[in-house]
């Protein structure tokens, strides 16, 4: 008997998944644990395993689309099994109230008016477009044999389109005959990833790209908005002496070797430390209640190509720099090939964003919801330095600690960082914690 197979929850904030690939096509046979699709959530893309054997007999959302979680994602049942009414009530059954029936026949309505103007209008500008190129049909022919780059076909106004606007005909997806460019591909155009690179602008001519929002870009824009403009964030900002730290970590590493330790394993471990100390800021707000955490969890941000993900090293305070800094460098690769897990991202208790890397001395970041407070890390600067009086060659590590005031007062917040600052200037000391 045919089933629908749902969009899956792959993730706590999932709402909506896209379709990266389709492993199976219609026809093909599925078996039980056999990777059917791979989905891109808010944070990653995922493999989704069939739970059933059969036969894919349809495919509800295609490859590169959206749909919302529980939204149909396939069918699967035997070769040639009727699935109308299986559509039909997947489309209008249990997910759907009564009010939400007539509200969707409405949208529905208003779509199909709106695809009937959106039709009516392609085919105007194709009568425009046939009458604009009508005049230069002969001139195009012989043009079109003398430098259309090999294969390429563009009509002659499409061609002069392009030159204004300084686009490559070599990027355009041509919709006319054969594959032709006309005018209607030159005015819908929108540069790739691929062609803006390639893509030459006028001078003095504006000019532009988009592309569409992912998933992940998404969630970050609403988290983070939910949390600025809904926990009262204030900052404490504290410079500390990394000297110490910096032979230190030499000395480490000398032993180590060929492992090594990085600054960011060490703010890792001082902070796990610290919030040991200071369970008031290891905690979270939770509407009716503060959440006191024993265990400390600490999200890492980690930057890819649309944004941050924040991989968590679980029990933190309790692991060795060099244990953290192999977990940290696993997570930075999975984030980056998206290959994380919910499990990897779920449950920080503390988040650290280090943008030392990046050479940004001093920033502030947006608390990482559900966590009390984030604390921002810049990069290490040399510079001169007043030690027992005289006026010296130092380092100096600046920290920003954004709280949730609900949550953590100023007191609380500043005793934490004074803590953090003695790990710091003194290594051996969460060694030893």
């Amino acid at each position: 008997m045919a089933e629908i197979v749902r969009m899956p929850k792959l993730s706590d904030t999932m709402e909506e998944g896209v379709v990266a690939e389709w492993h199976k096509k219609v026809g093909d046979e599925v078996s039980a644990g056999e990777v059917l699709a791979e989905i891109e959530t808010d944070k990653a893309t995922m493999e989704f395993e069939s739970f059933q054997d059969g036969v894919l007999l349809h495919i509800g959302v295609e490859k590169g689309d959206s749909a919302p979680v529980d939204s149909i994602l396939a069918i699967l049942g035997e070769k040639g099994e009727d699935i109308e009414e299986l559509l039909k009530e997947g489309k209008n059954g249990a997910a759907k109230t009564e009010a939400q029936d007539s509200k969707d026949k409405e949208e529905d309505k208003s779509e199909s008016d709106e695809k009937k103007k959106e039709k009516t209008a392609e085919q105007k500008e194709d009568k425009k477009e046939k009458k604009a190129d009508s005049g230069s049909e002969k001139r195009e022919s012989k043009e079109e044999s003398t430098s259309t780059d090999g294969r390429l076909k563009a009509s002659p106004l499409a061609r002069k389109m392009a030159e204004d606007k300084g686009i490559d005909l070599k990027t355009v997806k041509g919709t006319g005959d054969g594959g032709r460019i006309i005018m209607r591909d030159i005015e819908n155009y929108t540069p790739s990833k691929q062609s803006g690179a390639t893509r030459s602008v006028a001078a003095g001519e504006e000019s532009y790209s988009e592309e569409s929002v992912s998933q992940m870009r998404k969630t970050i824009a609403k988290r983070l908005a939910e949390s600025k403009f809904t926990a009262p964030h204030f900052y404490l900002t504290m410079e500390i002496d990394m000297d110490h730290a910096m032979k230190q970590r030499k000395s480490i590493n000398a032993a180590l070797d060929p492992s090594k330790i990085s600054f960011n394993d060490m703010v890792i471990k001082a902070a796990a430390a610290a919030l040991r100390k200071h369970p008031k800021v290891n905690s979270a707000w939770h509407g009716d209640k503060i959440r006191y955490n024993d265990h400390v969890h600490i999200g890492v941000a980690v930057a890819v190509d649309e944004g941050l993900l924040v991989p968590v090293v679980r029990f933190a305070d309790a692991k060795s720099m060099l244990e953290i800094n192999e977990e940290v460098k696993s997570y930075a690769e999975k984030a980056r090939s998206k290959k994380l897990q919910p499990s990897d991202w779920e449950g920080n208790t503390f988040t650290i964003s280090n943008l030392g890397m990046f050479g940004i001395e001093e920033f502030t970041a947006i608390i990482n919801p559900p966590d009390a407070c984030i604390m921002a890390v810049g990069t290490i600067v040399e510079k001169p330095v007043v030690k027992n009086g005289q006026i010296v060659i130092g380092h100096t590590m600046k920290v920003t600690l954004s709280c949730d005031h609900r949550v953590v007062d100023g007191a609380v917040g500043s005793a934490f960082l004074q803590t953090f600052k003695q790990y710091m200037e003194n290594p051996v000391l969460m060694l030893a914690s």
